[in-house]
C-alpha cells in the first residue's frame, strides 16, 4: 500500500480477553461458550452501544472495540468489569468468566471495517498487563480523562513492550475513586508485568485457533530464505528460544531455562521435526533479537518463545509460536497454574506445537513423548539446579552437581534423571582427570546408568550416561550402541549425535564419526563453546583427513588457545606434522605447552581411551614430530 493511500484516524481502543479461556474450555467447552455468549449479548455489546463504541472484532474469547471518545471508552470498560464482578459473585472459580481490559488513545490505520497499527497494539499490550477483572490504560488516556471521571488511578510506571519503540506509561483504574496506597504490592505487580509478558502471549482465539496478534497484524518481519545461513530442512524446523525469567529474582534463571530445555528435549523426540539444540538458541539469551534474525542464523522456519514467572507455589508461563518465514503468529497461550502443574503445561505446549506444525507422530513416539519422568516438583527443581551446576565441568562443580543429584534420588527414586545425572558426573570426573579412584567411579557410573534405564527407558540422557560410562571402561562397541539408542529416542538431539561421533572417533571409525558430528553441528549451528567443533576435528584426524582437521579446528583456534584443558591443540599440531607443515606444528605445540607445561607423551590426555593400538600409535608418532616432550 502506498503512503498516499493509507487512511488514519485518532481513536480510543478497548482490547479485552477472557482469563484462562483455554482452561475453561478444556473443563467445559459447551458451558463456557454458552456463558461467554450470554455475557456478550446481555451485558458487553449493550454497554458498548450505550457508550457509543463500535465492535471491530469479536472472535472466540476476545474483543477489539473502537470509541470516538476516550472518556466513553474508559467508562464502558469500568462498567463491564463492575457488572461482570456482580455476575461472578455466586459462580464457582472454575466457571467464572473474567476479563482483562486495556484502553489506549492513539493513531490507527483503517482498512475497510478493520483497524490496526500502534494504537491498537498498545491497547493489546495494556490488556496483557491487567489483572483479572481490572482495567489498565495508557498514559495518554490518563491525561485525557483525569479530572473528568471519579475514578482513581494506580501509576504502574513506564512499561517496555514489544514492537513499541518507547516505554508506555500505564495506569490501573481504581473504579471506586481510591488512590493506590500499597507501593510494595505495586512493585511486585510491575515485576509480573515486565515487557516480555506482553510480548509473549495475548490469547488463543478458540474459533479457528487464531491469536489476537495475528488479527492485529503484528510487527514480525518475515525471514528471508535466501539469507539463511543453512538450507531449510525437508521437515518442519523449529528453534525454542530461552524463556525469559520474569520472577524478579536472578536465582530463578535456572527454572526458566529448565522449562525451555525440557520443551526442546520433548520436541527432539519427534522424528518428524528438526529441532535446534539448546546450546545454539541460548546464545540469544538476554538479547533483544528479532525472530527473523534467529530464523536466518539457525536455518529454521518456526520460532517458539515465552516467559516464566514463578512466585511461591504459582507459576505463570506465556508462550507463542511464530512462523518466521511468513511473519505471523500460529498460536499463543498464557498458563497460570500451581507449580505442581508445570509438567502438564510443558506437555500442552509440546502437543500444540506438534498440532500447529501438522506433524504425524510414529506409534512409538506417542507414549515416549508425553510420558513425564517425574511429578515431584522438588526433585525436578533440584535436577534443574544440578544440570546448571556442573557446566563447565570443574572438579568443584561436578562435586556440587553430585550432591544435588543424590538429593534428587532421595526425594524421587523413580525419577531416572537423578541416576543418569549422577552416573554422568562419575564418568565425567574420570574423563576430566578428577577421579581419585578410576575403577570405583567407572563401576559406579555403570551401575547408576543401568539403574536409570531400568527406571525409565524413555529418558534419553540415561543412554548418554551409559555411553559415557562404557567409554571410560574401554567398552567402545557398547558405548556406540548406547548412543545409537539415545539418537533413536531423541532423533533431533544434537548432544546424542555429538557423543555418538565422539565415541566413533575413539573406536577408529573416522568417516562415521564425521557424519555424526556434522549432523550435531547442523542441529547446533551456534554452539556456545567449541566442543562440537573439536569433536569434528578429532573425527577428521582419525579418518586421516588432516587438512580438513586443520581447517575445522582453526575455526575456533582462539577459543582453544585460551584454554588449558582440551587436547585439541595437540591434534592440530599432529595434523600439521602429518601434512609436512613442521613449523606450524611446533608453534602450535608450543602454544599448547604454554598452557600445560608438564605435558609429555605419557600424560597426553585420554590416549588410553583409543580402542585400536594403531590409532594411538599414529597420534603419538605425530605428536613427537610436532615436538611434545618424551618425559
Amino acid at each position: 500500500m502506498s503512503e498516499e493511500r493509507v487512511q488514519r484516524r485518532l481513536a480510543a481502543i478497548l482490547a479485552a480477553d477472557v482469563v484462562g479461556y483455554s482452561r475453561l474450555m478444556g473443563t467445559d467447552e459447551t458451558g463456557t461458550r454458552d456463558r461467554f455468549n450470554t455475557h456478550l449479548n446481555e451485558l458487553i455489546e449493550p454497554a458498548i452501544a450505550r457508550y457509543g463504541g463500535r465492535v471491530v472484532k469479536t472472535m472466540g474469547d476476545g474483543l477489539l472495540v473502537e470509541f470516538a471518545s476516550v472518556v466513553d471508552a474508559v467508562q464502558c470498560a469500568v462498567q463491564i468489569q463492575k457488572s461482570m464482578a456482580d455476575r461472578n459473585a455466586d459462580e464457582p472459580d472454575d466457571r467464572r468468566i473474567e476479563f482483562r481490559i486495556g484502553v489506549n488513545l492513539g493513531d490507527v490505520i483503517i482498512e475497510g471495517d478493520d483497524i490496526h497499527g500502534d494504537g491498537v497494539n498498545v491497547a493489546a499490550r495494556l490488556e496483557a498487563l491487567a489483572d483479572p477483572g481490572s482495567v489498565v490504560v495508557s498514559g495518554t488516556v490518563h491525561e485525557h480523562v483525569r479530572g473528568k471521571l471519579d475514578f482513581g488511578f494506580d501509576d504502574l510506571g513506564p512499561q517496555d513492550v514489544k514492537n513499541i519503540a518507547q516505554p508506555v506509561p500505564a495506569y490501573r483504574v481504581l473504579p471506586e475513586g481510591r488512590q493506590a496506597v500499597e507501593p510494595a504490592r505495586k512493585m511486585a505487580s510491575s515485576r509480573w508485568r515486565f515487557p516480555a509478558i506482553a510480548a509473549a502471549v495475548l490469547v488463543l482465539i478458540a474459533a479457528g485457533g487464531v491469536a489476537w496478534w495475528q488479527l492485529w497484524k503484528p510487527d514480525v518481519e518475515p525471514a528471508s530464505i535466501d539469507k539463511m545461513v543453512f538450507k531449510l530442512p525437508d521437515k518442519p524446523s523449529i528453534a525454542v528460544l530461552p524463556f525469559t525469567n520474569m520472577s524478579g529474582d536472578k536465582e530463578q534463571e535456572y527454572f526458566a531455562d529448565g522449562i525451555s530445555e525440557d520443551i526442546i528435549t520433548d520436541l527432539s523426540k519427534v522424528s518428524g521435526l528438526f529441532v535446534v539444540a539448546r546450546n545454539s538458541t541460548f546464545t540469544y539469551k538476554g538479547k533483544a533479537v528479532k525472530v527473523r534474525q534467529v530464523a536466518e542464523d539457525l536455518g529454521v522456519r518456526y520460532v517458539l518463545e515465552g516467559s516464566v514467572r514463578r512466585s511461591g507455589n504459582r507459576v505463570r508461563i506465556n508462550v507463542q509460536l511464530i512462523d518466521a518465514v511468513r511473519g505471523g503468529h500460529l498460536w499463543a497461550e498464557r498458563y497460570e497454574r500451581e507449580l505442581k502443574d508445570v509438567f502438564a503445561v510443558q506437555t500442552d505446549v509440546t502437543r500444540r506445537v506438534i498440532k500447529e506444525l501438522a506433524v504425524t507422530l510414529k506409534a512409538n513416539e506417542q507414549e515416549r513423548l508425553f510420558r513425564k519422568h517425574t511429578q515431584n516438583v522438588e526433585a525436578y527443581d533440584l535436577f534443574l539446579r544440578a544440570r546448571r551446576a556442573w557446566v563447565p565441568p570443574t572438579k568443584e562443580r561436578i562435586l556440587r552437581a553430585k550432591r544435588l543429584l543424590e538429593r534428587v534420588i532421595e526425594i524421587d527414586p523413580h525419577f531416572a534423571a537423578g541416576y543418569a545425572g549422577l552416573s554422568f558426573m562419575h564418568s565425567s570426573g574420570v574423563r576430566q582427570g578428577y577421579s581419585e579412584s578410576r575403577e570405583s567411579d567407572i563401576e559406579k557410573a555403570l551401575e547408576l546408568a543401568h539403574k536409570a534405564i531400568a527406571t525409565d527407558d524413555t529418558f534419553g540422557w540415561s543412554y548418554l550416561a551409559l555411553g559415557s560410562a562404557y567409554l571410560m571402561n574401554g567398552e567402545h562397541d557398547n558405548a556406540i550402541a548406547a548412543m545409537r539408542n539415545a539418537v533413536r529416542i531423541q532423533p533431533s538431539d544434537a548432544d546424542a549425535y555429538a557423543y555418538l561421533g565422539y565415541y566413533l572417533h575413539w573406536a577408529g571409525r573416522g568417516e562415521e564419526a564425521i557424519e555424526a558430528n556434522k549432523t550435531a553441528l547442523r542441529l547446533n549451528p551456534k554452539p556456545r563453546g567449541a566442543r562440537n567443533v573439536a569433536f569434528l576435528g578429532y573425527a577428521y584426524f582419525t579418518a586421516g583427513r588432516y587438512e580438513d582437521a586443520i581447517d575445522t579446528i582453526n575455526q575456533r583456534y582462539e577459543w582453544f588457545a585460551a584454554r588449558a584443558g582440551p587436547p585439541v591443540l595437540g591434534y592440530l599440531a599432529a595434523a600439521y606434522a602429518a601434512t609436512g607443515q613442521d613449523d606450524k606444528a611446533r608453534v602450535t605445540m608450543d602454544t599448547f605447552l604454554d598452557k600445560r607445561p608438564k605435558l609429555t607423551i605419557s600424560t597426553f590426555p585420554r590416549l588410553r581411551i583409543y580402542k585400536r593400538a594403531e590409532d594411538r600409535e599414529r597420534l603419538i608418532k605425530l605428536l613427537r614430530k610436532a615436538g611434545i616432550p618424551e618425559k
